[in-house]
């Protein structure tokens, strides 16, 4: 099941068709409870298919958050550890970094509030201050208040290299700013977790052409969703669940940086495809 959210409201993708859930009006009410998938069963029960729901989950499409935070891990793919060793060498950082992926304790931080996140299909914004900018393709976990991880979609940690290379105490500036996330284009609600055989693939194209694109597999990440979730929720509590990226397998090389109108497309088996172009 895939769950949308739309500016004629939720959007159920059940079966064959998609029905519009005219009477949830509160999004952070549907989707932050544990028993998530039994409620959208129920409502696909209780709505008709409509060619206007089919409309609304491809032409209105909003991410889908409502006061939900977005934090996000660092350093869960082997790739990422040895790019961000690279970037921060001549800052002293590049030991910092393999600690952290050597680690019991994961690296997170807290991403984007929901203003900074910006809708499918609409131009994220990279860094004036910075010379190498690059997108982060994650699976991107949505946990309920309670800890549980009941759905999934799409994310972009778009990432300043050059600031968070100059030093890694520059994290915060390398990674939060007006319009500084993607996600969605839905929350994927399946019966079971995503297999590790799950596939994240990243595309960009520059005026038409594609200029980069590579794929990681789900297995490849170090930590499991639970292990990141698990450190996310001691101490931190989310009153109306949280988004969690969970780290990026996909790091463009050091020649490489993001240019404006630039269009980032980002995949995953199973929850659907994420396109924003660069402002």
């Amino acid at each position: 099941m895939k769950l949308y959210k739309t500016r004629k409201g939720p959007v159920l993708e059940a079966g064959q068709g998609f029905r519009l859930l005219s009477g949830e009006s509160d999004w952070d009410s549907l989707v932050n409870r544990d028993d998530l998938r039994l409620r959208l069963e129920e409502l696909a029960a209780l709505e008709d298919p409509s060619d206007e729901a089919a409309t609304a989950a491809c032409e209105e499409l909003l991410a889908p958050i409502g006061s939900q935070e977005v934090w996000a891990a660092g350093v869960t793919y082997f790739s990422s550890r040895l790019a961000r060793m690279e970037e921060s060498r001549d800052a002293g950082g590049g030991d910092f970094y393999s600690r952290v992926y050597e680690a019991d304790r994961p690296e997170l931080f807290m991403k984007a509030t929901p203003a900074r996140v910006v809708h499918p299909g609409e131009p994220f914004r990279i860094r004036s201050d910075s010379q190498w900018d690059v997108p982060e393709p994650e699976l991107t976990l949505f946990v309920t208040s309670s800890g549980e991880i009941v759905a999934y979609s799409v994310g972009n940690d778009v990432s300043s290299r050059s600031i968070e290379g100059e030093n890694p105490l520059y994290l915060p500036q390398a990674k939060t700013y007006d319009d500084c996330a993607c996600i969605g284009p839905c929350l994927y609600v399946p019966e079971a977790p995503l297999p590790p055989e799950t596939k994240i693939s990243l595309e960009i194209c520059r005026q038409e052409q594609i200029v980069f694109t590579e794929a990681v597999l789900l297995r490849q990440m170090k930590r499991t969703p639970e292990e990141l979730v698990d450190f996310l929720f001691r101490e931190t509590s989310f009153t109306d669940g949280v988004f969690l990226m969970t780290g990026t397998g996909i790091v463009p090389g050091t020649d490489f940086t993001l240019l404006s109108g630039d269009q980032v497309s980002i995949s995953i088996d199973g929850i659907g495809t994420l396109t924003n172009s660069v402002a």
